[in-house]
């Protein structure tokens, strides 16, 4: 996605500054100490960041429109604050209601066009985090309520902190500063701000219900969609897409979704909290239901062809079995995957059109993934202490290969290899250092308590995923897993213990067969 266009108006260092003030104010809505303090910090981030981008995208044909009839563009932005104010109105009233549309908004792309691209954008999902914001903030701002941070995050906040600042400071040689100011703009800044609106939500068990019911019902109805586009041998979205599956062998299908890898990290998330409900439920309807919704979630994640999405839903399954039974078993069931899939690597390489004695063989199995990596390497090699910029990985990989921008992509498919590359050892040490703080904080005591397994496989999942395609901290759902997991761990005393069904059962569970929840303060 090149959403920002040569022909902005802005010198560099007028972007940088901006980005860095925007990853500031973000940094501060995590960490100052005061309610009212991040009250404003995280006020100050939804006004700075628009402003960013409206600057950057200025002198763009689409926006003619708003520089000739200021008196519409006034309307609209007028049109659209009230849209706003509404809807955080009515979650100021009804906290649990941001975590539904969240969660609910999460999968939903809006093909945007601007600056001579078309960019595919969280639009619905920034409504709600603006909205959720202003609920959050007036409140503090009034002075009517002043709670503190959880004292227990401090060190993942901060590292959090620290990768969306370095990020932006990093954008100051890169090659590429447009495609960073997306990066922040879009992905760092808001998401930051939805990770402290989930940290600091209350997730009794009755709203995680309602999130797990919406999730599993999302996953069944792209399923479906799924299933017709390979039907009918037509895709309603991603020309790229479209092409491919017209030159290969093979049909991949993206639902409503622009990328298969997407779609396919998206239901194997769900599948996991489903397979939760095997290990921890006790019911035989919850069972039943959980056995037949997995099947047709099955059938639509084969339908995606990403290996990666495989590799994700095995490793976050590897991590249930781990929390849900002894050690022994455990490591016995891992060690047994592995030898298989190593055995079917090296008995069977022609099924899998593998050639392990060639590198071109390894690289058209990996869909083109082998030689990125091999690239991202030659880069972070040349400049190994700060690599080559925030952003800059496309314009680098292209200009070292000699090859078109048709070719190259914004990301090594490995995320490690694409920080390396463009953040040198320095963000690979923040990376690593956050790495290590959220999966200890996710799997610390995450033994017996189903939900809070779940987050914590769902999570490895996705650390998984991006080792193989792409999006860490540019994904909603590793903040969303985040903001959930440290609200879950610092309020244990609202979740069931072992014995009881878990939580997710209610994402198979039609409505009517889920049980009351137990008392707890909304």
């Amino acid at each position: 996605m090149t959403f920002a266009a040569e022909t902005s108006a802005m010198p560099d260092a007028v972007r940088v500054l901006g980005m860095v003030a925007a990853a500031a104010l973000a940094a501060a809505a995590l960490l100052l100490p005061g309610a009212r303090g991040r009250a404003i910090a995280m006020l100050a981030a939804l006004v700075v960041t628009p402003m960013i981008l409206v600057a950057e995208i200025w002198d763009t044909p689409q926006l003619a429109g708003v520089r000739d009839q200021p008196g519409v563009a006034v309307a609209t932005v007028a049109a659209g604050l009230m849209i706003l104010g509404a809807l955080a109105a009515l979650m100021a009233r009804r906290p649990g209601l941001l975590a539904a549309l969240a969660v609910g908004a999460l999968p939903f792309r809006v093909p945007v066009e601007a600056g001579g691209a078309t960019a595919n954008l969280l639009v619905p999902l920034y409504l709600v985090i603006g909205a959720g914001a202003l609920a959050w903030v007036v409140p503090r701002l009034r002075g009517g309520r002043e709670d503190e941070p959880p004292q227990a995050n401090r060190r993942l906040e901060q590292l959090l902190a620290a990768a969306v600042v370095l990020y932006a400071l990093q954008s100051a040689y890169s090659a590429d500063v447009a495609k960073a100011l997306e990066q922040v703009v879009f992905f760092y800044v808001p998401f930051a701000l939805l990770f402290a609106l989930l940290r600091d939500l209350e997730w009794t068990p009755r709203r995680v219900r309602a999130c797990l019911g919406v999730l599993g019902g999302l996953a069944l109805i792209f399923v479906a969609i799924g299933f017709v586009e390979y039907a009918t041998r037509h895709l309603l979205l991603n020309p790229k897409v479209i092409f491919s599956n017209q030159v290969e062998e093979y049909f991949r299908v993206n639902s409503l979704f622009f990328d298969p890898n997407i779609y396919g990290r998206f239901l194997a998330l769900v599948m996991l909290c489903l397979s939760a409900v095997l290990l921890w439920g006790r019911r035989p309807r919850d069972v039943g239901l959980t056995v037949a919704t997995l099947v047709v979630l099955w059938g639509g994640l084969v339908l995606t062809l990403s290996q990666s999405s495989f590799a994700a839903l095995l490793a976050g399954l590897l991590v249930l079995a781990a929390l849900r039974f002894p050690g022994r078993r455990a490591l016995a069931g891992a060690v047994a995957v592995i030898v298989v899939g190593v055995i079917v690597v090296l008995a069977f390489p022609g099924t899998l059109r593998l050639d392990l004695g060639s590198t071109a063989s390894i690289d058209n199995a990996t869909s083109g993934r082998f030689a990125l990596m091999r690239g991202g390497l030659e880069l972070a090699r040349d400049r190994p202490l700060t690599g080559w910029g925030a952003g800059s990985f496309q314009r680098e990989y292209r200009r070292r290969q000699n090859t078109t921008s048709e070719r190259a992509v914004s990301a090594s498919h490995t995320i490690p290899i694409t920080i390396a590359a463009e953040q040198g050892l320095i963000g690979l040490a923040v990376y690593l250092a956050l790495l290590a703080a959220v999966l200890g904080r996710l799997l610390r005591g995450a033994a017996g308590w189903p939900a809070r397994a779940v987050l914590a496989a769902g999570l490895v999942a996705v650390v998984v995923h991006t080792w193989l395609y792409a999006a860490f901290l540019e994904d909603p759902m590793t903040w969303t897993l985040l903001g959930v997991g440290v609200a879950m761990a610092r309020h244990r005393r609202l979740w069931p213990p072992e014995d009881e069904a878990p939580i997710a059962a209610s994402a198979a569970a039609p409505p009517g067969a889920q049980r009351s929840p137990a008392p707890a303060r909304s």
